[in-house]
């Protein structure tokens, strides 16, 4: 038990860690950690060992060392597939049934797991397979209960005060605003924003009345947030001026260094099109990256497994369905069974993508015209491969060779990148993953032919939608909205 316990803990502390806002020290950024984001995890890590504790006392009346292997095994996957679904990055920004799929989703993924290590060590045997399923069907029960007991716990003590940091926010703008509104729609901080302090409001945009944030009224200017610091009557700074006011903020920060107050700036790189940000290192330096890929390191290896996992298996399944249609498109039009289009790929790199072929041409120039609604070059065949998407079958491959994923934008002809490219801003973003056989603009309405630019626009907006809140979770309920749509979407011609 003891060393499940430093288990667990050794657990929690490499994979609790969160970055709040860059601090004002002298050396590099550094992560902030906070207690929440190690509660969660300890909590889930206990709520597993409990529930497996409860059945085999139930069933068995004892415990023995098998089962704290077990529950060990299980607590380090459930914590790592947390990450990669995150459970543990965005929990104050769910909703109590959200929270609980998302709970029920890693654990079902975690049960998963285990079964294949079952069946690569031959282990399968040592547990009855009804405590096993009591087990797999208590313990996202027994998180549930101790997720809501703790939110409840921590509520009633900010309520009474406990915990409490006073927050001041030096610059009376959107950002400021921003923070304000983040920090109190998330409780788990226990930070009080007491007023905004600025000398410099009319030449900036001033936070909108209307919005849900009790103190949106301007408490003072600089000098007299100062004078409070050094009063001992807030705790925390927290300076949102803009970055050209650089000697501002130098000033703010060289005065507020004569206090005992806690600063923190937070950069307005708001004003920029943020696709992925994230903290990163440098050598000693440290940066926030505005246009990154989301898919670098576990989460990226993560993805790629599933892809060749999953689209192995589906070739399997779709080798004699493939074999079928390949006879019928050679037997029913003149030309190749397969049609392969250059297209972008990764990184804007050109690759090839492989398709059934549909149409009597094989454009691939440069120039390229659009399928449209009755398009005299779709063969019969072509327009029932098209109307159900078998024809994108052939892309198997091509997500097996890498040059795609199964989720991910749509690749688009090279002729159409160059022609977008200009009109779009942000276009080639899209490439900063992998292209996809599907995509979220397309399980939400964004298929088909794009005879308006505003429809490319809409498009575009999905997927830098999907690159932002990329999870493996949101790759398996694309998947699954993919075969809900994929055959009753009357604009797929």
């Amino acid at each position: 038990m003891e060393f499940l316990g430093l288990a667990s803990i050794l657990i929690t502390h490499l994979f609790a860690t969160k970055f709040i806002i860059v601090t004002n020290q002298s050396g590099p950024v550094r992560s902030h950690r906070v207690w929440w984001d190690a509660c969660l995890p300890a909590l889930d890590a206990c709520s597993i060992v409990a529930a497996l504790a409860i059945v085999r006392l139930a069933f068995h009346g004892e415990m023995e060392d098998a089962t704290f292997q077990l529950a060990l095994v299980a607590t380090i996957i459930f914590l790592v597939i947390a990450q990669i679904t995150g459970l543990h990055r965005h929990p104050k920004a769910s909703t109590l049934d959200r929270e609980f799929a998302s709970v029920a989703s890693t654990w079902s993924l975690t049960i998963f797991v285990l079964a294949l290590l079952s069946l690569a060590t031959r282990s399968g045997d040592i547990y009855a397979r009804s405590e096993l399923f009591s087990w797999f069907v208590l313990t996202p029960v027994t998180i549930g209960l101790c997720r809501m007991s703790a939110r409840v716990i921590q509520q009633g003590a900010i309520r009474q005060g406990k915990g409490i940091r006073r927050v001041a926010i030096a610059g009376f703008n959107k950002l400021g605003h921003k923070v304000a509104t983040e920090l109190q729609s998330n409780a788990t901080l226990g930070w009080r924003v007491t007023g905004f302090f600025d000398d410099r409001v009319i030449t900036r945009d001033q936070p909108s009345s209307h919005e849900p944030v009790s103190t949106t009224a301007l408490s003072g200017n600089l000098e007299s947030l100062i004078a409070k610091a050094r009063a001992g009557e807030i705790d925390t700074v927290l300076v949102t001026l803009p970055m050209r006011a650089e000697k501002r903020i130098r000033d703010v920060l060289k005065e507020l260094s004569d206090s005992t107050v806690s600063v923190y700036v937070v950069p307005d790189i708001f004003v920029f099109d943020l696709l992925h940000s994230r903290w990163t290192h440098i050598g000693q330096l440290s940066a926030v990256s505005i246009f990154e890929n989301p898919l670098d390191g576990i989460d990226g290896f993560a993805k790629r497994s599933t892809d060749v996992i999953i689209a192995t298996c589906a070739l399997f399944v779709a080798a004699i369905p493939m074999a079928i249609i390949a006879g019928a498109v050679k037997m029913t039009s003149p030309g190749p069974v397969f049609f392969r289009q250059r297209r972008y790929g990764l990184d804007g790199r050109e690759i090839r993508v492989w398709k059934f072929r549909s149409m009597r041409t094989c454009d691939d120039g440069a120039t390229v015209k659009q399928a449209t609604k009755g398009d005299s070059r779709i063969t019969p065949l072509g327009a029932f491969l098209r109307k159900t998407s078998l024809d994108e079958l052939p892309q198997l491959f091509n997500v097996i060779d890498g040059s795609m994923s199964l989720v991910g934008p749509r690749p688009h002809a090279t002729a159409h990148n160059e022609e977008y490219r200009q009109q779009i801003h942000g276009y080639m973003l899209r490439h900063k993953v992998k292209p996809g056989i599907t995509g979220l603009a397309q399980v939400s309405g964004c298929r088909g032919e794009t005879d308006t630019l505003e429809k490319m626009e809409r498009r575009v907006e999905f997927d830098h939608q999907y690159i932002r809140g990329w999870s493996l979770w949101l790759d398996i309920k694309i998947l699954f909205r993919t075969l809900l749509v994929a055959w009753r979407q009357p604009e797929a011609y």
